[in-house]
């Protein structure tokens, strides 16, 4: 096996575990703080939580264009209302996600992948290593900013690593 191969390996591994994890988060998304937000210029939690989701749909991207241009995506799309819309979706992507890194080759990850705001360059990096930062550490970035909103309600937050606090029963 060869150390691309092994690259895969691990990224489809940290792939499963974090998607797990950001689902379990997911699955404390109360209906009724879905508007809620901690200041006046953060997202609301549904904004978050779309947000969340959204994210699985640049990792897609990634797995599939030879780059990513931030022009060409609407600023904002529409919220999603719902706990239930949003586990409903992040499902379907988590789903394409896998799939895509599961077919992917040690090539294709190893090939050059480019982030651009137009004409403007923002990265320009192999495959695998934009997968792992601009796809799944700011996955999991967002997630814990999901977990602070939970916190300040007052809500269970789930552990990712271990068990929560909640979870022990502090």
């Amino acid at each position: 096996m060869g150390v691309l191969g092994t690259v895969k390996e691990l990224i489809l591994g940290d792939v499963l575990q974090e998607l797990a994890n950001t689902r379990r988060m997911l699955e404390n998304l109360p209906q009724e703080h879905m508007t809620w937000k901690p200041h006046e210029k953060s997202m609301s939690m549904g904004e978050l939580a779309t947000h969340i989701v959204n994210l699985l749909y640049w990792q897609s991207a990634i797995l599939v264009n030879a780059e990513f241009d931030l022009a060409s995506v609407p600023s904002r799309r529409e919220v999603l209302e719902s706990p239930a819309a949003v586990l409903q979706e992040f499902d379907v992507r988590s789903r394409e996600v896998q799939s895509m890194l599961a077919e992917s080759s040690a090539e294709m990850l190893g090939a050059e992948w480019t982030l651009r705001n137009g004409t403007q360059i923002i990265h320009r990096q192999p495959r695998a290593v934009a997968l792992r930062t601009f796809g799944l550490n700011h996955l999991v970035h967002h997630r814990a900013q999901l977990g602070i909103y939970l916190r300040l309600l007052d809500l269970p937050v789930p552990g990712m690593y271990g068990p929560s606090a909640d979870e022990l029963g502090r």
